[in-house]
């Protein structure tokens, strides 16, 4: 009689690594967003110490230490609170010089490694004692999203603007003469500019076409009214109008697992859906060819062991809640946010302030679409700050301080090799190229286009895609 306890709380970790290649953009004249100067709403929130994600790196050490592979970055893995009736070590056999355990609850990993084996390793809670499995004991397919979409939600319309490309872009506050010369020396492809339903977009979509640019619109709204369906219908018109202007993406609102974007007390996943779905059906009616990407989530930790509050949900949590309501269905990819890295992207540890997976570019890859099975990322914002040429950051930014002009450049290029060769990435845009706005949210400080009119970053992202 097993009386195993689990609780499953996270699906993530994934794959991506290696270097070269990628593909060019550039820009217009002289519109300039209303809302261009407005406060950046993308700064890292707080993460707790994860017990669950210092257990997993130790049982990943543990694994390495015994196989020898490389696990940096995994394919996927899941854990459990499991009842080990047997004992911690009944599924490994135990040496001459090994002696046994008495200990009947821990963790339970399942790891899949780049190469597709799956290995099983407990741990006890406090971690000083692991256990790599001779084999696996339980499904190991276990931790898959299930997915039990609304039967009220509407049958999605059939296509997509998925091609398999990976292409580059950047976010800009208006298609300036300086801009557009740092775009085209960075070789993108798309723009990417923020509207709120109501504004008129027409004119954007026509100087991005005219200088040779994709554009991406991240569309927000009335977050009093994002419950009405009423509204809904009305937002789904704005962008459904948009996509007929000839938008090539769309995102479908922006960090809405946080209370400063979506009502309090309705932060869901599962809340979010049914207007990605009339979102989606509106614009692929309006224009099939039009990229059709989830709001990008606000990384974060900070809703602690229950996941989420009134308040907002952690974005592994929030994801897992989207996906099991079907978003994976009325979305071209996934949208993800990045901009809290102070490390190569290439480095899933070192990270002074502790090790949580936001703080790293393969494990908030593999947290953001981990349940979507094998639906793409699009990077909407991937930047790092660097005070460089403006001086101290203000103590909420104070984690980027020593971070350098020169780490800037190094780390995008190096992020958009990671992307590309990944095959789980569609579009990377880079936050930013030219925003100036540097006070207790220093947004310059993420431009590409530095305080002296210079663009290491251009240079460097120009070498990867030729």
């Amino acid at each position: 009689m097993n009386k195993r306890s689990t609780f499953i709380f996270s699906t993530i970790a994934i794959a991506i690594m290696i270097m070269v290649g990628l593909t060019p953009l550039a820009a217009g004249a002289s519109t300039t967003l209303p809302s261009a100067n407005a406060p950046h709403q993308d700064g890292p929130t707080a993460t707790p110490d994860d017990p669950i994600w210092l257990s997993f790196v130790a049982a990943r050490a543990a694994l390495e230490e015994k196989t020898g592979e490389d696990l940096t970055f995994v394919r996927r893995w899941y854990y459990e609170q499991a009842e080990f009736q047997e004992g911690i070590d009944s599924c490994h056999t135990l040496g001459e010089d090994e002696e046994e355990h008495l200990l009947y609850w821990g963790w339970r990993f399942l790891i899949t490694s780049l190469s597709g084996r799956t290995y099983e390793v407990r741990t006890s809670f406090n971690r000083k004692i692991i256990v790599v499995c001779d084999e696996v004991t339980v499904d190991e397919n276990a931790g898959a999203v299930d997915v039990n979409p609304d039967a009220n939600l509407p049958a999605p319309v059939t296509g997509s603007a998925v091609n398999g490309s990976f292409e580059v872009g950047g976010q800009v506050t208006g298609l300036y003469p300086n801009t557009r010369t740092a775009l085209q020396k960075a070789k993108m492809k798309w723009v990417k500019m923020q509207l709120q339903v109501g504004q008129d977009g027409s004119g954007l979509i026509s100087e991005a076409h005219s200088a040779g640019y994709k554009i991406l619109f991240s569309v927000i709204g009335d977050k009093a009214q994002v419950m009405n369906p009423a509204y809904q219908d009305t937002y789904a018109a704005y962008v459904a109008g948009l996509a007929s202007a000839g938008a090539d993406g769309i995102e479908v609102w922006n960090e809405m697992n946080i209370d400063r974007e979506w009502p309090a007390g309705q932060i869901n996943g599962t809340n979010y859906v049914p207007l990605l779905a009339k979102a989606y059906n509106a614009i692929k009616t309006a224009n099939p060819n039009t990229l059709v990407i989830t709001g990008a989530l606000a990384p974060t930790g900070f809703f602690g062991a229950a996941g989420c509050t009134d308040q907002g949900c952690n974005d592994d949590v929030y994801a897992q809640q989207m996906a099991a309501a079907g978003a994976g269905q009325y979305a071209d990819c996934i949208g993800v946010h990045y901009n809290e890295g102070v490390v190569s992207p290439q480095q899933s540890t070192g990270d002074p302030r502790d090790n949580y997976p936001t703080r790293y570019y393969g494990t908030m890859l593999n947290r953001a679409i981990g349940p979507f099975g094998n639906k793409q990322a699009c990077f909407t914002e991937l930047g790092y700050l660097t005070p460089e040429g403006y001086g101290a950051l203000p103590p909420a930014f104070a984690w980027a301080q020593n971070t350098t002009i020169a780490e800037q450049a190094q780390w995008l290029a190096e992020a958009a090799v990671l992307s590309a060769q990944s095959g789980r990435v569609r579009l990377m845009i880079v936050f930013n190229v030219d925003f100036t706005h540097w006070s207790d949210d220093p947004q310059a400080g993420y431009a590409i286009i530095r305080a002296d009119g210079s663009c290491p970053a251009c240079d460097s992202l120009a070498q990867v895609l030729q």
